[in-house]
């Protein structure tokens, strides 16, 4: 973990996280908490992290997504060399690499 990430507060805001329970209350807390332009920002990278697991080409992602190259790579990187947290959520919600939608 990054040594700038890890703090008291950090801690704080994830715990609190951790205390949501359904869908209703996660669109609640983010929507407080985040801008909208946070909150697609976060959602897009998910989504050009899924779709690079996928193996869609870059072309498609940007297509699909709005993303630039520049995003598409940094989230490439972060699936490469991160911490393996993407596919740690993926395996748990069941996408899969030869994934088709």
């Amino acid at each position: 973990m990054g040594k700038n990430l890890k703090s008291e507060a950090v801690d704080h805001l994830f715990e609190a996280i951790m205390t949501l329970k359904n869908l209703d209350e996660y669109y609640a807390f983010f929507e407080d908490v985040c801008t909208v332009n946070e909150l697609l920002s976060l959602s897009q990278r998910y989504e050009v992290a899924r779709m690079l697991r996928q193996r869609k080409t870059y072309l498609d992602i940007a297509e699909k997504t709005g993303a630039s190259t520049a995003t598409i790579s940094r989230v490439n990187r972060s699936l490469n060399y991160g911490n393996d947290a993407y596919d740690m959520v993926f395996e748990r919600l069941n996408i899969k690499d030869d994934e088709q939608q």
